[in-house]
């Protein structure tokens, strides 16, 4: 394959003659608020910005970070989720059997003051897709909450540690598992399902986060019913209008096991109490045994976060034929697109597209590639679609070369984060294809429903660089610099007012740069890969803190043949300038695991 065929920005979105100058900043809403230093959602805000109004730590003193404390959870899957801290307390729940742990920051070393062990079925790990991860958990109410494997939610008190209730979701045993966030919003959880390669019939639900009972839940497939479309719902391209389109949009009897699970981020929308979720991809993943745009999977769904009643959607991969799931997160952030300022929801897709959507409607207003891709020869702006380049096209008994990205997209579930200082979004991605072959499958209950076989490798097929960090200007449509990684970047990112970024890579190094040049201004190897998310939080000693969790495992294990690819890991690191701990105390280690 010549690279010039799948260079990034190789479909732009139309001309425009804006009146703003390229880069020029845009802005987000920083709501729920709370204490600038602590960290109580994955996101942060609701906006999944994933900013940090702190500064102590700056581009002048980021050099002497030095760790402070750490903390072994003995999990050995991959860790996925964020630390969250909540005035003296940080709160983190490990992977598979999911124990949650609060420790005390007001003492050096940070002490456990409480475990919780819910002790999940043992059997949701031989039914999770790609490790048994937990990519974060939720504080609010006086709660931490989160999702177990085996399909159940709870709700832990923060003070003792004491299950408030405990909420069962589905059944493990056919196929369902929950690794997502749980999200918070006022007197609301939000959760959705895992199991797309299971043929489960995908869903995202609200429950009361006083007592756990389900409110609502809506489906990804089926009927109007079941997906909650009614006279609310505004179909803005012609695609989109129709009844029943979950059904008739798949082969007869098909929908019910036509996965579009949701186990990616969730945003919302305050002044437009508008939820913003992703959906999977369609099940079975061999496309010709399910002719059909088969909506709604691979897509975005706008919801009132009361009742559930769908506003818009979007399908980002019409028949989606490659895995391209749409579930990666949704930044709402308002921009200048065109001369005039627009409330936007920015969504980098596995399918390689950049989408700015109108947050209100749904509206394409614009979609650029952020890196290489050859699956689709551009974007048609009459249909809102991307045109298929039908060399790509996955036959059944047939190897398919050189698919540009490959399954986990050139960007996977690890979320990015926003700057409004610099106007830039910062992400970590991949420079990787596959080879591909389908063979057909039926449906039983609890087992994989999958037929693609994959191999993937670098872009250039010759072993280079599997990844990168980019900071992408999302007016412009367009990189303003790139850090290039031997391997993929599945870590999340955070931008800070003290101009850094920070972000780790799967062979364990922790890293800060600039955030308006990209230039590397500190780094630290860790014991095993990031694939987490950092945050940064203000101890009860007012010092600021970075942390992060090492632990590969997930997607990045698809790299783990390549020389140099790290051993799991389960250490929860905690960075300060000069390594101080709480009262000037000295670097700590402990383990709270088995």
């Amino acid at each position: 394959m010549g690279l010039a065929a799948c260079q990034p920005n190789d479909t732009a979105s139309p001309p425009t003659h804006s009146a703003f100058a390229r880069g020029t900043h845009g802005s987000f809403n920083p709501a729920p608020g709370g204490a600038p230093g602590d960290w109580t959602s994955q996101a942060r805000d609701y906006a999944n910005s994933r900013y940090s109004p702190l500064n102590q730590i700056n581009t002048s003193n980021v050099g002497r970070l030095r760790a402070a404390w750490t903390f072994s959870d003995g999990a050995l899957y991959g860790h996925e989720g964020a630390p969250l801290v909540s005035g003296n307390t940080m709160y983190t729940v490990s992977p598979f059997p999911n124990r949650a742990f609060a420790l005390d920051l007001t003492k050096p070393g940070a002490p456990i003051k409480w475990v919780y062990d819910p002790a999940p079925s043992p059997m949701a790990i031989g039914k999770a897709c790609c490790d048994p991860v937990l990519r974060g958990w939720a504080v609010g109410d006086g709660k931490l909450v989160y999702n177990l494997l085996d399909a159940h939610v709870v709700a832990v008190d923060l003070k003792s540690g004491k299950e408030l209730w405990r909420t069962k979701m589905a059944d493990v045993s056919r196929g369902t598992t929950m690794t997502m966030a749980a999200f918070i919003v006022g007197n609301k959880v939000f959760v959705g399902n895992s199991g797309g390669e299971m043929g489960v019939a995908g869903w995202f639900a609200a429950l009361d986060l006083g007592t756990g009972k389900e409110l609502w839940r809506a489906y990804a497939t089926g009927s109007d019913k079941d997906v909650k479309i009614g006279p609310r719902f505004k179909p803005l391209y012609p695609q989109y209008a129709g009844k029943d389109l979950g059904l008739k949009t798949w082969p007869p009897g098909m929908a019910q096991h036509g996965a579009g699970s949701s186990w990616g981020f969730v945003s919302y929308d305050p002044e437009l109490n508008l939820v913003y979720y992703g959906t999977s991809n369609p099940g079975p993943r061999v496309p010709s045994q399910r002719p059909g745009d088969n909506l709604w999977t691979s897509a975005v769904f706008a919801r009132d976060a009361d009742t559930g009643e769908a506003v818009w959607a979007y399908q980002f991969t019409p028949h989606d034929q490659w895995d391209y799931d749409g579930v990666n997160e949704m930044m709402l952030l308002d921009l200048p697109i065109n001369g005039k300022l627009r409330h936007t929801l920015v969504h980098f897709d596995r399918n390689t597209y950049a989408y700015v959507l109108d947050r209100a409607t749904g509206e394409v207003l614009k979609a650029d590639t952020f890196a290489p891709q050859n699956w689709s020869t551009g974007f048609d702006w009459k249909t809102k679609r991307p045109i298929i380049n039908p060399a790509k096209i996955p036959k059944v008994g047939e190897e398919v070369k050189n698919i540009c990205p490959p399954d986990i997209g050139q960007k996977d579930w690890e979320p990015p984060s926003y700057s409004p200082r610099t106007g830039l979004i910062y992400a970590g991605i991949f420079n990787i294809c596959m080879d591909l072959t389908n063979h057909k499958v039926s449906y039983i209950a609890g087992t994989p429903y999958d037929g693609m076989e994959m191999y993937r490798h670098s872009v250039d097929g010759k072993g280079g660089d599997w990844g990168a960090l980019i900071a992408w200007d999302p007016v412009a449509g367009k990189r303003a610099w790139s850090i290039p990684e031997k391997f993929m970047v599945m870590s999340g990112t955070i931008a800070t007012a003290g101009d850094l970024v920070f972000y780790g890579t799967t062979d364990g190094w922790f890293k800060a740069v600039d955030a308006r040049n990209g230039k590397l201004l500190w780094r630290q190897k860790l014991s095993s890969g990031v694939i987490g998310q950092p945050i940064t939080y203000l101890g009860p000693d007012g010092r600021q803190y970075v942390a992060v969790a090492s632990g590969v495992g997930g997607a990045a294990m698809v790299q783990s043949a390549l020389p140099g690819f790290p051993a799991r890991g389960s250490t929860l690191y905690v960075f300060s300038v000069d390594g101080l701990d709480v009262n000037g105390g000295k670097p700590t280690a402990r383990r709270g695991g088995p």
